[in-house]
Order: structure tokens, then sequence, then C-alpha cells
């Protein structure tokens, strides 16, 4: 064997024993997003001004997504995230873009996560004209014009920053949120309310939930090697 080559050989078995390793002892956390009180009303949406819009809507109308509480009685849409805790640890960032959709005259997903550096595919699945409008503080702002089904342009957040709200200048209604971050710990609640980091080294972390409507949350939690902890969130409906 070539010098060259046990060298490769032994740095190669050294990484994959360390990656073993790191797997064996990565720790967790789970928990769930739970509303309290009476549950608002999704909210029908009046898509007239567009008829391309409308037509698509004639049998199903087109519904708020400010607050969605599930059958089960929890919140979807919260995006949950290490918010301290990480700090001096580096993580490479994912090759595979992530996806913004227009389609049915809606962003989906509506509220999502990303690495700082990380491609943003835009894409524009609908026959009408559709923009996106990205309103950071920390990054820079873009507005972007597709005209055309099945366009699609990249762009990237340089910066971590949560949350980028996003919005549509030709359709009102139409909005969305992104988490930037400078690591891949972050969830987004869905039908049934839970999420999970999964991966995390052993430490204490703070952990954040946040929600377009309701504000955030945190929560503090120490994790060992290879434990798992659960952190559960509620929210509630500010008095009017």
């Amino acid at each position: 064997m070539k010098t060259s080559e046990l060298v490769c050989s032994v740095v190669c078995e050294w990484m994959l024993l360390g990656a073993v390793a790191f797997a064996a002892g990565a720790a967790s956390i789970t928990g769930k997003v739970a509303f309290e009180g009476t549950a608002p009303e999704r909210r029908r949406i009046a898509t007239d001004a567009d008829p391309v819009c409308a037509s698509m809507h004639a049998d199903k109308p087109l519904m708020t997504e400010d607050v969605i509480v599930n059958a089960n009685g929890t919140l979807e849409n919260v995006f949950v995230y290490v918010k301290k805790g990480l700090e001096g640890k580096a993580f490479d960032v994912p090759k595979t873009p992530v996806i913004i959709d227009q389609k049915g005259c809606q962003y989906h997903p509506h509220v999502f996560g990303m690495m700082a550096g990380q491609k943003l595919i835009i894409r524009n699945n609908d026959p009408t004209l559709h923009n996106i409008h990205a309103l950071p503080i920390v990054n820079k702002e873009f507005n972007v014009g597709q005209p055309n089904q099945g366009m699609e342009t990249a762009r990237t957040f340089a910066q971590p920053e949560v949350m980028v709200k996003f919005k549509c200048d030709v359709h009102p209604w139409m909005n969305a949120y992104v988490g930037v971050l400078d690591h891949p710990f972050y969830a987004v609640t869905g039908e049934d309310g839970t999420f999970s980091l999964k991966g995390l080294p052993p430490g204490e972390y703070v952990i954040e939930a946040w929600h377009e409507k309701y504000g955030t949350q945190d929560a503090t939690v120490k994790v060992g090697e290879g434990e798992t902890k659960t952190v559960n969130f509620t929210f509630t409906k500010p008095a009017t």
C-alpha cells in the first residue's frame, strides 16, 4: 500500500469513527406547541381581484393561515429553533436548496427555515403574475417579479435573521416567513403540533418558539449525550 493510500485509509477511518461517535452521543429535544382558549376561526380570503386566483378557488375558498389550531388543540406554523447554546460551533451549509412555491395564489410553505448561505429557489406554479418581496432587517431586501408559470429565481440570505417576512405586492393576502440560522437545528410545527430537534451536541440550550400572531416563548433545557428531553410551549389568544 502506498503512503498516500495508508494516510487516506487512517484518516478516513478516523473520520468515520468520529462521525459514528458523534451520532451515538447526539442529543434531541422534542415537544409540542399547544393552544389555550377558544380557537379563532379562519377567514375566507377574497381573491376576486385576480380572475385566475378566483377561478382556482371557485369550489374551495382560500383561507387565512396566520392562526391554524389543529384538531388536537395544538398550533400549526410555529417556528422552533435553538436560539442560544451553539455559539462558536460551525455547521456545513446544505447544498440542497430550499424551495418556496407560489401555488394556488398562496406561498408554500407558509413558515419554513434555512441556513444563511443556503440557496433559496423561488418558483411560480401559477398561470398569473406573482412577485416575492422579502422584507429583512439584517439581510439585503429583494423584490422579484415572476410573470410566467414555471419561472424560478435563486436567492440567498447572507446572515442569520429570525424572521424574514415575504409578501406579494400583486396579491396582498399572500405572505410567508422564513427563519434564517447559522445552524440546522430548527423545525416547524405541522398538523400534529409537534417538533423535533435531533443531532444536537450535548449542552445547555435556549429554545425559542415563534408564532406570527402570538409572538415568542423561550425555554432553557440541558441535554446530555444520547439524551432526549421534552419541552412544550403553550400560546394563548390575547384578551380583546
